[in-house]
């Protein structure tokens, strides 16, 4: 299997200039973890993960360093650390030069890159543009899809039926393909990600049915539990 097999798609994003709480609530809004930065072509240039974002607050935590600290480290190690630390835009906190895969790129490349970067996910770019991304759950998914032919390529059938599905749910409005996966195994759609109600549930069960080439739905979904409460 490959990247573009298993990848969430589409990606939320954000510019270099949005501010570190838009960020933050980017992330609770779509319970994610990791938000792209892309310019203004598109282009991706930086990520912005959970991670810079308690590095960030361990610096503000941070005593002043001593000044045998401050010698070794340097001016330019303590500028930097000035700038992650007290930073209020996307360019100021992200990290730069991401490492990528492509839509091609075999799983077990990408389980190799992650476990050797110590990263949670990847994004997935095309022309320098992010199409996609793929994260240790989505190959999790993958495994437990099918477990003992998770690095296979699905048939050319699978990926038309995925293509075909995620293309009819980009156009329904309560649909959000931001909260979800798919992964197609020998007919057989595997849903995973979040859903709002049993409806959207039984919904998206209706419209793997209703491609051809479907054998069978599984559904992995979890409804979300909202954050507020009546009183």
């Amino acid at each position: 299997m490959y990247a573009n097999d298993v990848m969430t798609s589409p990606v939320v994003t954000a510019g270099p200039d949005d501010s570190v709480f838009d960020i933050v609530q980017l992330m609770l809004d779509h319970k994610i973890s990791v938000v792209p930065i892309v310019d203004g072509e598109a282009r991706l240039i930086g990520l912005v993960s959970e991670g810079d974002l308690m590095r960030r607050s361990e610096f503000e935590n941070e005593h002043q360093p001593r000044w045998w600290l401050s010698a070794l480290r340097g001016k330019v190690s303590l500028a930097e650390g000035f700038v992650k630390s007290h930073g209020m835009t996307a360019s100021e906190i992200m990290t730069r030069d991401p490492a990528t895969v492509s839509e091609d790129t075999q799983l077990w490349e990408i389980a190799s890159g992650l476990e050797k970067r110590k990263i949670k996910c990847m994004p997935v770019v095309r022309d320098g543009r992010v199409v996609g991304v793929v994260s240790r759950a989505n190959l999790l998914q993958a495994l437990t899809a099918q477990r003992d032919k998770a690095m296979d390529a699905p048939s050319k059938d699978d990926r038309a039926i995925r293509e075909e599905l995620m293309g009819v749910l980009r156009n329904e409005r309560w649909s959000d393909m931001s909260h979800l996966n798919i992964v197609v195994m020998n007919g057989v759609v595997h849903f995973w990600g979040l859903v709002n109600s049993e409806q959207q549930r039984e919904a998206l069960k209706v419209a793997a049915e209703n491609i051809s080439g479907v054998g069978e739905v599984v559904d992995h979904t979890l409804i979300a539990v909202s954050l507020t409460s009546a009183d």
